[in-house]
């Protein structure tokens, strides 16, 4: 799954303030081409918009913001293929082995970086990214971790994801500037739709 994330190179982080945002969010990323989705469980009833994008097998779907190891049982009960903390929790593996499902753990420092890895993640999610030093944090921490596979999340955007990749980063995760709520509000899919199609044209150049 990690050469899935790669050839992307981008997992929209799709956080809204209701389940039918975030299931209008997946609909107009879809058709901009996007594959694949992070939906956090702080979204209401996040399970339902993970069972539904789950229905779809063309695409790839994944929970964030996972707490413990019932909210992953859960999660992957309802088609989550990938399960993402923003902290270190050692106690979302054994479900997510169980499933085959990948795990992402959240990680700010070196000290974190090592204990995400020794808990188990597959891929360390570097989180908040811009304000741990942006893509050079990134290149710092891939000189010491060489074999570590980087996802960089928090203030990435098409502007500067290429950036990241360049740095070290295996593939970034982008929220707010491709999940943008205010233009889903305003039913503007087109502005979400351009978003999607500025960061894919930028990662696959």
């Amino acid at each position: 799954m990690i050469e899935t994330f790669r050839a992307a190179r981008i997992v929209p982080v799709v956080r809204t303030s209701t389940a039918a945002r975030a299931a209008t969010a997946v609909e107009w990323l879809k058709g901009a081409g996007i594959t694949i989705f992070e939906i956090t469980l702080t979204i209401p009833d996040a399970l339902s918009v993970i069972r539904d994008v789950a229905s779809d097998p063309a695409l790839l779907v994944g929970v964030g913001t996972v707490p413990d190891a019932a909210a992953a049982e859960a999660s992957i009960k309802a088609g989550a293929r990938f399960v993402v903390s923003p902290w270190v929790e050692p106690a979302l593996v054994a479900p997510s082995r169980a499933a085959d499902a990948c795990v992402m753990m959240g990680a700010f420092t070196p000290t974190e970086v090592r204990a995400a890895r020794a808990a188990g993640a597959d891929v360390v999610k570097i989180f908040p990214a811009s304000s741990a030093g942006g893509p050079g944090h990134i290149k710092a921490l891939k000189s010491v971790f060489p074999d570590v596979t980087f996802c960089p999340t928090g203030g990435v955007d098409a502007r500067n994801a290429g950036d990241y990749i360049a740095a070290g980063a295996a593939f970034v995760g982008i929220g707010g500037k491709l999940v943008d709520e205010g233009a889903i509000a305003a039913n503007n899919r087109a502005a979400v739709e351009a978003a999607a199609r500025e960061a894919l044209g930028i990662l696959q150049a």
